[in-house]
């Protein structure tokens, strides 16, 4: 017999982010749980929000080296320093984003989505730094866009090499 589980409060299922803040922190979300329990993620993510600034992204885009040390020796988080330094680097690609196209959800929207999950899978892998195809597309299914159950599949990785 199947259990029914909740979906979790930041997934939106029935509709998508208002806000590019709320894209931007389902995207770290997903990328500090990449290769974690999530539960644990879940449970420390009041302490996320807190050590960056509410994912405010202008504030986050200019973090300097002072700002860099305190994430990397706070105990409430996940000190992976190359996740830490990726989500620097994601705010700053927002701004961009932001400054060429008005919003993310406008940059989302200017792809062709017609079948083409995997096109927008690749963008989003090549733009922004710790995002690979998995974390692509959970991340996408997570912020209410259509993806199917095999997309977010289907870039696991062969278990033999050709």
């Amino acid at each position: 017999m199947s259990e029914e589980r909740e979906m979790p409060d930041w997934v939106f299922t029935d509709k998508r982010p208002k806000t590019d803040k709320q894209y931007f922190e389902n995207l770290t979300r997903c990328i500090f749980e990449g290769g974690l329990n999530w539960v644990m993620i879940a449970n420390k993510w009041p302490n996320f929000e807190k050590a960056f600034d509410g994912f405010d992204i202008e504030k986050i885009a200019a973090y300097g080296l002072e700002d860099q040390e305190r994430l990397k020796n706070d105990a409430g988080i996940i000190r992976n320093k190359q996740k830490i330094m990726a989500t620097i680097q994601n705010a700053e690609e927002f701004l961009r984003i932001k400054r060429e196209f008005g919003s993310f959800q406008k940059w989302i929207d200017s792809m062709d989505k017609d079948n083409n999950y995997e096109y927008i899978v690749k963008r989003l892998s090549s733009r922004f730094k710790r995002v690979g195809p998995a974390t692509a597309s959970i991340f996408l299914w997570s912020v209410g866009e259509p993806i199917t159950w095999d997309m977010r599949y289907h870039h696991r990785r062969p278990t033999t090499l050709a």
